[in-house]
């Protein structure tokens, strides 16, 4: 196979497994970053190739905002996968010009070049951010698609969803077909990516497929920046010996996905002739509480002796309960996901022997 594969944010956490995946099955992978976790959040002065990324991966230094560099990193490219993006809900309230520039003008910096540099498939990158709250049954059994909580009922310490009249509700796996919920600048941006991509594939027949990935984790995550994910944050104190801070009463229900199995729902993607013009979760499918993630990586990394602080209060963006339905991903892609949990967070354990775990949880709560 010789065809070459665009990645834009290629050298970052996700995006270099992505590669990794693509070179493993015989793809050419040409790596868009500018190298911004390394040199902003890493305290460098210049960008330099990170060693995580393979030799075989032709790595392009630019912004992806910049339409003299997406021109020339999408020259001889037969497939796009768009991964370039600013991260994280907090930090996009109080960055909104940045992250609207990354987000959305970067993606349509890159649509406008599609437009002259056709290509055979774009893959894109979205969150499960999108949906705020995950999907809820009433009790009778009925699909509920629930709004935020009220202040008032947070600061009481009324952690549960509760209907319009009160009654209790039940997490369910959430839907792509959920109404969303945009409670932050960066959901409204990843929103706005899906809808660019999507209607100017359509508009200009290229096939566009998009993947809403749900809490991914695994090695090269920067530890260094507060905002890629529980599990790095957890990690971060445990390695330094401080107890992981857990919001609310840790009950709430994540997806953890391995970083590898997200990597393999890219190539799915860009191979599967069903995919186009379709919205997939990408996540393991199966719930797992905060506290229960916290108390498992104790283990892996050894720390179990160091006791869980329970701050019995809310972090300003969270939801309470959001778990993917995989259904449609299986179906039509062929994904199941081949990581377990505990597996994961065993790799995380050994990666992180040779990582420096800088702790950045107040960092991360502004």
């Amino acid at each position: 196979m010789n065809k070459k594969v665009l990645i834009t944010g290629g050298a970052g956490f996700i995006g270099s497994h992505v590669a990794d995946e693509f070179l493993q099955h015989g793809y050419h992978v040409r790596a868009l970053d500018n190298l911004s976790l390394l040199t902003e959040r890493c305290g460098l002065k210049q960008a330099a190739r990170p060693v995580h990324l393979d030799p075989e991966v032709e790595l392009i230094v630019g912004d992806i905002r910049d339409p003299e560099t997406v021109g020339r990193a999408l020259k001889g490219v037969d497939a796009v996968c768009h991964l370039a993006s600013a991260v994280g809900a907090n930090q996009s309230m109080y960055q909104l010009g940045a992250y609207t520039s990354i987000n959305t003008l970067g993606t349509a910096v890159l649509l406008d070049a599609l437009v002259h540099h056709p290509v055979e498939r774009l893959v894109v990158g979205s969150s499960q951010i999108v949906y705020g709250e995950g999907l809820y049954a009433s009790p009778n059994g009925t699909p509920v698609h629930v709004s935020e909580r009220s202040p008032c009922q947070l600061q009481a310490g009324e952690w549960e969803v509760r209907g319009e009249n009160g009654e209790a509700l039940t997490p369910i796996p959430t839907t792509e077909t959920k109404p969303l919920s945009l409670t932050s600048i960066y959901a409204l941006s990843k929103f706005d990516q899906e809808n660019m991509c999507l209607m100017m594939g359509r508009c200009y027949g290229l096939p566009t497929v998009v993947l809403r990935v749900f809490n991914v984790y695994g090695p090269r995550q920067i530890l260094l920046n507060p905002y890629v994910g529980v599990v790095s944050v957890f990690a971060s104190r445990m390695i330094n010996n401080n107890a992981p801070v857990i919001y609310e009463d840790g009950q709430q229900l994540r997806d953890f996905i391995s970083v590898h199995d997200v990597a393999h729902a890219f190539l799915l993607a860009l191979e599967k002739e069903a995919a186009p013009d379709h919205i997939f979760n990408i996540g393991s499918g199966e719930p797992t509480s905060i506290r229960s993630v916290a108390v498992r990586l104790a283990l892996a990394l050894g720390k179990d002796q160091i006791k869980l602080r329970m701050a019995g209060k809310h972090r300003p963006y969270d939801v309470r309960h959001c778990f993917a339905d995989i259904s449609q991903a299986t179906r039509l892609l062929g994904y199941e996901p081949r990581v377990s949990l505990d597996r994961g967070l065993s790799e995380i354990a050994s990666w992180l022997e040779s990582q420096v775990p800088y702790d950045k949880l107040e960092v991360a709560n502004d």
